[in-house]
């Protein structure tokens, strides 16, 4: 790791695309109270991702957060990325680490849960989103395994906003990842503040 902190001690993870105003939405976020970064990005070429993420990485740097690159891990390991994070299809965690990275792993079901070896996972998504089109929500009964049998720390993911936190902390999740909760907030750090309110009332 870099000197950032490690995801375990993260609480609120933001998952954001690249966009117009990103490094405003970034700094919106942790200020209130976002603690981890990702940036996840499907659509621009290497050419164009490489250095908006090594500008992300001195923002997030600056900001005193980790800095995630979702699946590519050559280009986590270009801009000195803290963590990739990767899904159940790509590349394992195992061989991943051989290239000196920490890793995330996407998780959607007990049996990856039990599997999982990574430095953390994500558990969902628990309601049906737009951001994982065509695959269906697991429901609060994968976050209450995850929170009697994880042994990493987990981020619960998946439509999880202000209007359904509760829940999903009531069901046992101590950290929460989002995407349009607050990427889509007309003030960002507003909406990061009651997620983060939320999850800090546990």
């Amino acid at each position: 790791m870099s000197r950032a902190r490690s995801p375990g001690d993260s609480r609120l993870y933001l998952i954001t695309g690249v966009r117009p105003n990103l490094e405003e939405l970034i700094e919106a976020a942790v200020r209130g109270g976002v603690d981890i970064v990702q940036i996840r990005e499907k659509e621009l070429l290497d050419g164009a991702l490489l250095p908006v993420l090594e500008r992300m990485r001195e923002v997030t740097r600056r900001l005193g957060v980790p800095f995630v690159v979702n699946d590519r891990a050559d280009l986590a390991l270009l801009v000195e990325a803290d963590l990739v994070h990767v899904g159940q299809e790509d590349l394992p965690v195992e061989a991943t680490r051989r290239l000196g990275l920490a890793v995330g792993l996407s998780t959607h079901s007990e049996q990856e849960i039990d599997r999982a070896d990574a430095d953390y996972i994500g558990v969902g998504p628990v309601y049906a989103t737009p951001t994982k089109e065509g695959r269906l929500g697991v429901g609060l009964e994968l976050v209450h395994y995850a929170a009697r049998h994880a042994r990493v720390p987990w981020f619960t993911l998946g439509g999880i906003d202000a209007a359904n936190i509760a829940d999903v902390v009531a069901a046992g999740a101590e950290r929460v990842a989002v995407i349009r909760a607050i990427a889509d907030a007309p003030d960002p750090e507003r909406a990061a503040a009651e997620l983060r309110a939320a999850l800090d009332r546990r």
